[in-house]
């Protein structure tokens, strides 16, 4: 029967009296016949019928849609914030209210009705299926209250979950600690620093490369910080960026304790400086060119230091260096150096620095304009990194020695901050961003609490240290290399 319209009663009627063969004589006792009380009453029972089955088939064809339609909802991750809102419209869900989303309990989520979205922070990992519980907008009245459509719900597993931390061999060449941490006075300021080995090293159990080094000399008022990277690719890059730290500091001891030449010079340019008016450009030119050259011999015997070592141990030991692809003893110990020599005179703070590789300096002034204090072989010269271990460094054309030294004047500084790249590409991404100050900015605000951990590393100076390491247990997407930050405040 086609579904009638109009007038139901007197299209029905025309419907039977069409079909069935009724004498002349007789159609008036039809008509009559078909109007009676008994009559109507079924053929009402016919017309609601037949609206029910007609209401029935157009709800099987939503529901049929509804089952076959591919609703896909974001994966999450385990132990990290989950948020999911159903826009019915975008989803190809315009027929249906949705009451309920069974099957969340077993992940740790749940379903707010009056939001209409997911939320929670998955406790579980995997594949879960979710029953989505709707009801139609439509002809609900008189079929079943609700309908069911199954979706499927992925939770991948927590990141951090999947790296070993596995310990390096203590037994082996130049173990150091896989983690190390200090916080000391510092003349007058506070240092604290962290060097932490990172999850690729602690996934397969091999060593920290990173190293820093520090110290304040009492008779001249000067301070050195140095934190040196070694290079992943050097099989003894670990003791090499310990060397070239312990170097730095044992050079700028002997300028400011001993009594031969280089310390006499030394002596007489500390004095230069405290005399220094900042505005006599030629005083300061000249003292900016001095500066290079004790810095030169800080880093050359940086170079020299590591590089006798590696020589004399190559005498000794041959069988030592046995990778053939490496071509010279030095190699096995590359590693990058930075290093900041500070002092606070009348007019301000003196800072001389020296950078080789991709590891920035960075002063932040008490008005929040952040200086960076060295270059960095990065940009063009990216892929390339340049070890302090490297002989062309000091006679390369590409980038003149000279240009790795500088001296710089800030009136008053709030934070000092060297760091490897461990630090560097994932809180600044690169290189055009340790020129912003608003970048700066928000790595303090990290540093003081703006960050997924809720730590803030200066909220108690007793544990500074031990805040700055959980600190630098951050998370961040393919960045897992060692990570050293030195804070001087």
């Amino acid at each position: 029967m086609k579904r009638l319209k109009g007038n139901d009663e007197e299209l029905l009627f025309e419907f039977f009296h069409a079909s069935i063969d009724i004498p002349e004589d007789k159609k008036d006792l039809f008509k009559g016949f078909f109007v009676s009380n008994d009559v109507k009453k079924l053929t009402k029972a016919i017309l609601d019928y037949q609206k029910i089955i007609m209401c029935k088939w157009e709800v099987k064809k939503i529901v049929d849609d509804i089952s076959s339609k591919n609703v896909v909802i974001p994966n999450g991750i385990k132990n990290t914030f989950y948020e999911f809102y159903f826009d019915i419209k975008s989803l190809g869900l315009n027929d249906i209210n949705i009451i309920d989303i069974l099957g969340l309990e077993k992940c740790g989520l749940s379903y707010d009705k009056n939001k209409c979205h997911i939320v929670g922070s998955p406790n579980n990992s995997g594949n879960f299926p979710l029953i989505l519980k709707y009801t139609l907008k439509k002809h609900s009245r008189i079929l079943e209250k609700f309908f069911k459509k199954e979706i499927m719900l992925v939770i991948n597993p927590d990141p951090k979950s999947l790296w070993n931390n596995i310990p390096s061999n203590k037994e082996a060449h130049y173990w150091k600690e896989d983690n190390s941490s200090d916080f000391s006075p510092l003349g007058s300021r506070k240092i604290v620093v962290s060097s932490k080995r990172g999850r690729s090293h602690q996934h397969v159990g091999s060593f920290r490369d990173d190293d820093y080094a520090f110290k304040h000399f009492e008779k001249s008022d000067w301070s050195v910080v140095t934190v040196s990277d070694g290079a992943g690719s050097a099989p003894y890059s670990r003791k090499g960026s310990a060397l070239v730290c312990e170097s730095i500091v044992s050079y700028f001891e002997g300028l400011t304790s001993l009594s031969n030449d280089k310390a006499i010079a030394f002596a007489q340019f500390d004095k230069a400086l405290a005399s220094l008016n900042p505005e006599d450009k030629e005083l300061k030119n000249k003292l900016t060119n001095d500066s290079k050259k004790i810095l030169y011999g800080a880093a050359l015997q940086a170079h020299n230091a590591v590089k006798n070592y590696a020589e004399n141990l190559y005498k000794t030991s041959p069988a030592f260096f046995s990778n053939e692809s490496i071509k010279s003893a030095l190699e096995y110990y590359h590693a990058t150096l930075i290093f900041c020599l500070f002092k606070k005179f009348d007019y301000g703070y003196i800072f001389l620095t020296f950078g080789v590789g991709d590891c920035p300096i960075a002063a932040v002034d008490t008005n929040n304009k952040s200086t960076l204090l060295n270059w960095l072989d990065v940009g063009e010269y990216g892929g390339g990194t340049r070890f302090i271990t490297q002989n062309d460094i000091f006679h390369s054309k590409e980038r003149p020695p000279e240009s790795r030294f500088q001296l710089t004047i800030i009136p008053d500084f709030s934070y000092l901050f060297l760091m490897t790249d461990g630090i560097y590409d994932p809180k600044f991404g690169v290189e055009a961003n340790l020129e912003k100050d608003t970048e700066w900015v928000k790595f303090i605000q990290d540093l003081k609490g703006n960050n997924e951990d809720n730590i803030n590393i200066f909220h108690d100076d007793t544990i500074i240290d031990k805040q700055l390491s959980k600190w630098m247990d951050f998370w961040s997407r393919g960045n897992h290399d060692d990570r050293t930050l030195a804070i001087v405040y």
